[in-house]
């Protein structure tokens, strides 16, 4: 069966900006106001914080540019940065399954598709998390969710084309001490922009998801779209609970 969902291409939005706008989706989402809505788009330099990270993660040089953000995401700490495709589904699980575990792996797939549609071999990794190209390993993409009310939020974060230092340089990336990075670009030998790969991105979600996507327009840089809709959704609904007051089932989930 395949269902109604909304597809929001957005270009750079900062981190905090993307979360509330997270957050007011997931609420019209649960309110059945809106379908399932699927963001896409870059971050500039940031690192997040999930509710696994502990300071020791963290040795950003002095001086470096970049934002820190603790988040209510499952896992550890990772980086974003121009030429990384964000990926943020918000999408009610009572659509798919009720199934976290289900949730994180249909992820995955829909990553490893998306890479596989750009020319790149990727795969899950027994005992690691996120996606990897092998021989030797080399990690091209991470996962991290929270559930709230079985509406999910973040997602995944897929390397297209960035330099990848941050993630062993500034931090402790993922929790994996040793673990080596990868991009496309890299795997390709070849510039990609994130722009080529969105329509694979979409593409495998909808496969994956079984979701039929209609666009819906943004204004540049402003992560809003131009409709009356949007004033409603971004309102805090009566009663609603807040961000740390999640009601029934909430998960933090990092892959």
């Amino acid at each position: 069966m395949t269902r109604g969902a909304y597809l929001l291409n957005l270009g750079h939005v900062p981190y905090r900006e993307a979360w509330d706008l997270q957050r007011s989706l997931a609420a019209a989402v649960s309110q059945g106001a809106i379908p399932d809505t699927v963001v896409l788009l870059e971050h500039p330099p940031v690192i997040t914080l999930g509710r696994r990270s502990d300071e020791s993660e963290l040795h950003v040089p002095e001086g470096a540019e970049v934002e820190i953000v603790e988040t209510d995401r499952g896992g550890k700490s990772t980086y974003h940065g121009p030429g990384q495709l964000v990926c943020y589904p918000i999408l009610d699980l009572t659509r798919h399954g009720q199934d976290v575990k289900r949730y994180c792996r249909d992820l995955e797939e829909a990553l490893i598709r998306t890479i596989g549609a750009a020319g790149v071999q990727a795969t899950r990794i027994d005992g690691l998390t996120g996606i990897w190209v092998e021989r030797p390993p080399r990690k091209i993409a991470s996962i991290g969710v929270h559930i709230t009310k079985w509406v999910t939020t973040h997602g995944y974060a897929l390397n297209v084309d960035l330099d990848t230092a941050p993630f062993t340089e500034w931090i402790t990336a993922c929790g994996l001490a040793d673990a080596s990075f990868t991009t496309i670009a890299t795997e390709l030998g070849r510039a990609v922009t994130v722009d080529e790969i969105r329509p694979h991105a979409a593409a495998a979600l909808e496969e994956v998801f079984g979701l039929a996507f209609d666009d819906l327009p943004a204004e540049d840089g402003a992560g809003l779209w131009p409709q009356p809709l949007h004033e409603r959704l971004t309102a805090k609904p009566t009663g609603a609970s807040s961000a740390g007051e999640a009601v029934g089932v909430e998960q933090v989930v990092a892959r």
